[in-house]
């Protein structure tokens, strides 16, 4: 996969492409990450890319024609074209897992007062990482490429993120380690018995605990298990009887 980023700020990349998962990923060619500084697409001799809001008001808003040409410059038939921005779609695994299908996507950074009204009819889509606005797209895009790169062939075992929060829909079940005792709290017994079984029903069963406890909306509308709907019970009638 190659991942594409247009950003005014490409040292706030180097870090990231520069540590742990990510850079391993890209030494062992799972993907490649392109920073793009989309100032080198300004006209302007001072090499602008924004300009006052049409009608007045605070702030700077970044110009169409310059996101215009550097996604030109820089995309082809199978780029899918990405636009972070307070005002679009709430970003979720779903997502995550559609954007680590496609070839190349990417990943536009805005800043300042936000983006031309017209730079909307250039993307395939809009992404919000949350109710929140960032001083940059600088955050969010290192956020989506992150969660899209864990997900490709090699970067990590599949194991390692399966049972992550989100991947099947609940949230994940309680992890420890040693020490098994510590200050007077113990890893439960079940997960040093040895028995395969009973631990993946102890951790099914905590998994729809944390869900019904913490994000209750992510079971409407679920369709359960016969097992799921055994362990949901136990833990609503346990919930109900503390």
């Amino acid at each position: 996969m190659k991942i594409k980023i247009l950003t005014l700020f490409p040292d706030m990349f180097n870090g990231f492409v520069g540590e742990s998962i990510i850079k391993r990923a890209i030494d062992n060619n799972v993907v490649e990450i392109e920073i793009i500084d989309y100032r080198t697409y300004s006209n302007d001799k001072h090499n602008h890319v924004d300009d006052t809001p049409c009608g007045g008001g605070a702030g700077m808003v970044i110009r169409c024609d310059v996101i215009d040409r550097a996604i030109k410059a820089n995309s082809g038939d199978n780029t899918y074209i990405c636009l972070m921005t307070p005002q679009g779609e709430r970003y979720s695994e779903a997502i995550t897992k559609e954007l680590a299908l496609k070839d190349e996507i990417m990943l536009i950074c805005g800043h300042y007062e936000g983006f031309d009204e017209r730079v909307r009819g250039y993307v395939d889509r809009e992404l919000s990482i949350g109710d929140y606005v960032l001083t940059g797209g600088e955050i969010p895009a290192m956020a989506i490429a992150d969660s899209v790169i864990r997900l490709l062939d090699n970067a990590i075992n599949s194991e390692s993120y399966k049972d992550d929060s989100y991947y099947n829909g609940l949230l994940e079940y309680p992890q420890y380690t040693r020490p098994v005792e510590y200050n007077g709290d113990s890893v439960p017994e079940v997960l040093l018995s040895g028995n395969h079984k009973k631990i993946n029903e102890y951790r099914l069963k905590e998994s729809l605990r944390k869900t019904y406890l913490r994000r209750p909306d992510l079971l409407e509308g679920r369709l359960l298990s016969k097992e799921e709907e055994k362990f949901l019970k136990e833990v609503k009638d346990e919930e109900d009887n503390k």
